[in-house]
């Protein structure tokens, strides 16, 4: 009895608990995980992006951030008029150019005997699927940008009042649940300076890698840059899994328009590209929790997807890094 009483007692056990009840929290919530999600990432990003422009213009906070967010939803309001049907008929064009090579007959042996191996594998059920969701994802457009809309609003809301916010949340250190708003602030702490640098870190390698990528594409004379450079981008929020899926539709396309030579100089280029972004991108904008062998990165990636979805391959490195500073999971130094 003593035993269970000290271990009923003791932080670790409490730690655990809480952590355990706030994840089941999560998962009863898990219809609104969107939202939460989106919330998050825009209030981390909108924050570092507000506390950087203040280190540079001396202004009031609340102008700076209604400013910033003026100035983001302006351009994004017209790049979807400007941009958006543009894009929509390349990857209109790029579907139908991927089908085509994929139903239609080759004169090289190879790739005949690797179209017979995907039907037999029954691959292409997979990609079906895959389409049916983007397909449902596109036709529910209309909740996406309403629960995208309501992220910025409560990010714009939160950043708007964050000192007051702030203020107010550590009235909950006096009050009869501090015991458990100390733990609660451990895990907050603990998932802002990981989960939240982390993403920030793989939106901005995605971006350089798109930015690359796109380049490199357009120097090979690619259709449909505008489809492909969303696909990139989309695709490099996925660490490691990414660079390969992408290579799939890149490879296709390239020996569509130019044999083999093509494939080639795609390869290259890629090889290239995922240099610069595990020997100069990574090392300077992911700390060392974050240097996961591929091996564990796609275990996450697997476990993640299949739990959480199509948010889990984006998400699923970020909340293994921050279980692995939880369990203060770190780096040895060989000597």
């Amino acid at each position: 009895m003593p035993m269970i009483n000290k271990l009923f007692q003791s932080s670790s056990f409490k730690r655990i608990l809480i952590f355990v009840f706030v994840a089941i929290a999560l998962y009863a919530m898990r219809s609104m995980i969107n939202l939460i999600l989106l919330t998050f990432i825009f209030t981390f990003l909108m924050d570092r992006l507000v506390q950087f422009i203040e280190r540079k213009i001396p202004l009031n906070r609340r102008l700076l951030v209604l400013i910033s967010y003026a100035v983001i939803v302006g351009l994004l309001s017209y790049a979807l008029v400007m941009y958006l049907p543009m894009i929509v008929s390349e990857i209109t064009q790029l579907i139908r150019q991927l089908t085509a090579f994929y139903t239609s007959k080759h004169d090289n042996v190879v790739l005949n005997y690797i179209i017979g191996q995907i039907n037999e594998e029954k691959i292409s059920s997979y990609l079906e699927q895959g389409v049916t969701v983007l397909f449902r994802y596109a036709t529910d457009i209309s909740k996406i940008s309403l629960q995208v809309l309501l992220g910025l609003l409560l990010s714009l809301f939160f950043l708007l009042e964050k000192p007051r916010l702030i203020e107010f949340t550590r009235k909950f250190r006096t009050s009869k649940v501090a015991s458990i708003y100390v733990e609660i602030e451990f895990f907050a702490q603990k998932f802002v300076r990981t989960f939240g640098k982390v993403i920030e870190a793989q939106i901005i390698i995605a971006v350089v890698n798109c930015v690359l990528t796109t380049l490199a594409l357009w120097l090979m004379d690619f259709p449909q840059l505008g489809g492909l450079s969303i696909m990139i981008f989309v695709l490099g929020l996925i660490p490691v899994a990414g660079v390969i899926i992408s290579l799939i539709p890149l490879t296709i396309i390239a020996y569509s328009i130019g044999g083999f030579i093509k494939v080639l100089y795609v390869g290259i280029a890629i090889a290239i590209i995922h240099a610069i972004e595990a020997y100069i991108l990574n090392p300077n904008l992911m700390s060392s929790k974050t240097n996961l062998p591929v091996f564990y990165t796609f275990i996450v990636l697997i476990f993640s997807e299949h739990f959480f979805g199509v948010w889990g391959l984006i998400i699923g490195i970020p909340v293994f890094v921050f279980l692995l500073d939880v369990l203060e999971v770190t780096e040895t130094k060989k000597t």
